[in-house]
């Protein structure tokens, strides 16, 4: 710091050294400039007396004649009364009358008779005055000794009733008078000059003290800024990557074991959605002052981006402990907006050198801990080579996703749902595939897994919904009754704009709501209760149908089971598959029945592929049932000719 304090001492001794430089230039100019100008004037003021000389004393005194001839004794006489009344007040050292040849005829002194003409006499005569600051006697026609400073003017002389010229006055004025004048005013002027440069100096080097120190504020704000997040002011990914390359060298030269960690927010977008980005933006920065209050000196706490959070935990053999503790004081709950907000998180983390030693690589496998934790719902998790399925070409193949819907790399099979009496068909479920351009055909639990822990989930939906309803729209005509399925993952559900978005797509279409079904699990619903009751609602008040998918996996309350606007019940296929062998499934299957028929609900089971299977959900009254028995997933194109032509007996149903 006294370095940086001193190095700046100098850098302002030289600029104060540097501008004033041009300071004193500018005032030796301007003096200069002065003194040119008031000798200009002091000369103006002699030509102006010696003229007022020549017209009240001279001209009077002249009759009118040339003076080539000489003067008369009548104008000599007079001459002689003007010139001793001048030279005697002091006015004049010297005055001479030459003719228009420039030769003298009249001179107070007895100088310059039979001299040669003058050239600024000459000029004179021809009508041109000339004023001179001069020596005294520094003429080359003038005798004597070279004397004190004079103003010397020439001026043509006009007389006679015609005003004619008739010859020139050549006059010497004292400069000492006209010089002290001159002196006084520059003295003063030159006073006023310095006082006006110093001000000028001090002003421009305060302002530019007072810009230097905005610019060095705005050149310390630009390098924090550089390393650090505006809105949390946390340390950004950049700073983060420098400081956990510092940790990670000193835990290899064994100083310490360090912990790297991914934390990131669940639902985020949520609150963003619900409340306004103002909102999550004061959400981020409470988490953030949280984590910063919790954190020890030496570790770090960044902001990497979005709701993404980095942690650097050093000198700790067991990091586990300490992110726990970390997770406990996300959950706790959040004043925004005057509202209440609970946030819960997922955390990912490594050990250096433990699980790596290069900073992108453990980014990278913390980053696979946490995808994982929030897949598992574990709060915390430990990278683990087991944990490879979400590694980095997973996780670029769901940044690809984004790129594969909007190029139409995506295709939709449906799997009917029939009536298990007369297999009428009922419903039919969307089912999205990928056709990738690189890896071909890809299944959904390819990309689907981790595709709904990101937002790009939201779009596939949005997508698949879109693309169901127009595929539906272009069945034959006979089928105008048959519903499609589409499944929503809790990301999806629990946003409140996901009923906005699905209700226009059905006027878009120009399609009631009762041609879409909406399949949720119990999961997605209890991720967020009250919120996805109140999108379901909505999807349900515009005529769309509800089906809780994988019913009996979860842990729905009944209570809030009977709250819900549903429509429909599906039966999880792992207790239909093993419904005759395990007497079990076959009890909870008929549970499920009665009661989803005691509150009034359709029943589906699906995973029916044996015909044994079909009589026995047959025998206990199941409504809609679906599975490889009834038929594959197939493109829309296949399911209108299996509908039409393999089975010509199928009639599309309610």
């Amino acid at each position: 710091m006294g370095r940086k304090k001193g190095s700046t001492a100098r850098l302002f001794a030289r600029y104060a050294v540097a501008s004033l430089v041009p300071v004193l230039l500018l005032g030796l100019v301007l003096a200069t400039s002065f003194r040119r100008e008031a000798n200009d004037r002091a000369l103006a003021e002699a030509h102006t007396e010696a003229k007022l000389i020549a017209q009240t004393g001279i001209e009077p005194a002249l009759s009118g004649s040339s003076l080539a001839d000489g003067l008369s004794a009548h104008e000599r006489a007079g001459l002689r009364r003007v010139v001793s009344e001048i030279i005697g007040r002091g006015d004049v050292i010297r005055l001479r009358v030459r003719d228009l040849e420039g030769r003298v005829v009249f001179s107070d002194d007895g100088s310059g008779f039979g001299a040669g003409p003058d050239d600024d006499a000459l000029k004179a005569a021809r009508g041109h005055a000339r004023t001179l600051l001069t020596p005294l006697n520094s003429d080359g026609n003038d005798a004597g000794n070279t004397g004190t400073d004079t103003v010397e003017v020439y001026l043509p002389l006009a007389a006679g009733p015609d005003l004619h010229r008739v010859g020139v006055l050549e006059i010497y004025l004292p400069y000492d008078p006209i010089n002290r004048d001159v002196a006084s005013g520059l003295h003063r002027l030159y006073l006023e000059l310095g006082v006006g440069l110093l001000v000028l100096y001090l002003g421009l080097f305060a302002i530019t003290a007072s810009v230097s120190g905005v610019l060095r504020r705005e050149a310390a704000l630009n390098a924090f800024l550089a390393e650090h997040d505006v809105l949390t002011e946390l340390p950004n990914r950049s700073l983060f990557r420098r400081r956990a390359a510092s940790a990670i060298a000193a835990a290899q030269r064994g100083e310490h074991p360090t912990a790297m960690a991914i934390v990131d927010l669940d639902r985020f977008k949520d609150v963003n959605d619900t409340l306004g980005h103002h909102s999550g933006d004061q959400l981020l920065t409470e988490i953030a002052r949280r984590l910063a209050a919790h954190m020890r000196p030496g570790d770090t706490v960044a902001r990497l981006g979005g709701d993404e959070f980095g942690l650097i935990i050093r000198a700790l053999d067991d990091a586990e402990p300490v992110l726990w503790r970390l997770l406990e004081i996300i959950d706790r709950e959040v004043e925004i907006s005057g509202l209440p907000v609970s946030v819960q998180a997922s955390i990912g983390f490594v050990s250096a050198p433990e699980d790596g030693t290069d900073v992108d690589e453990l980014m990278q496998r913390a980053d696979v801990a946490m995808y994982a934790a929030k897949a598992q719902h574990a709060g915390v998790t430990r990278y683990d080579s087991s944990l490879d399925h979400y590694d980095a070409a997973s996780l670029a193949l769901v940044s690809e996703l984004r790129r594969g819907i909007d190029n139409d790399e995506l295709v939709l099979h449906y799997q009917p749902q029939a009536s298990p009496g007369d297999r009428t068909v009922r419903a039919i479920e969307a089912l999205v595939r990928w056709q990738h351009p690189e890896h071909g055909f890809l299944m959904p639990d390819q990309f689907l897994p981790l595709a709904e822990q990101t937002d790009v989930i939201e779009k596939l939906t949005t997508w698949v919904v879109r693309s169901a309803l127009a595929e539906l729209k272009s069945f034959p005509h006979g089928q105008d009754d048959l519903r499609v399925a589409v499944n929503v993952s809790a990301r999806t559900i629990g946003r409140p704009s996901f009923a906005t978005e699905v209700i226009a797509i059905l006027e878009e279409l120009e399609l009631p709501g009762t041609r879409l079904k909406i399949e949720v699990t119990e999961t997605a619903l209890m991720a967020d209760p009250e919120r996805a009751a109140l999108v379901l609602s909505r999807l349900a008040d515009a005529g769309v149908g509800i089906s809780l998918d994988d019913f009996g996996r979860g842990q729905t309350s009944l209570g809030y089971l009977s709250a819900l606007p549903l429509d429909e019940l599906k039966i999880d296929r792992g207790f239909v598959t093993g419904m005759l062998d395990n007497p079990t499934h076959a009890a909870i299957v008929r549970s499920i029945l009665e009661l989803g028929h005691n509150l009034g609900l359709r029943v589906v089971a699906e995973g029916v592929e044996t015909e044994a299977v079909l009589e026995h959900l047959i025998d206990v009254g199941c409504d809609v049932v679906q599975g490889f028995l009834l038929g594959r997933p197939m493109p829309s194109a296949a399911l209108a000719a299996w509908m039409w032509d393999a089975q010509p007996s199928v009639t599309p149903g309610v």
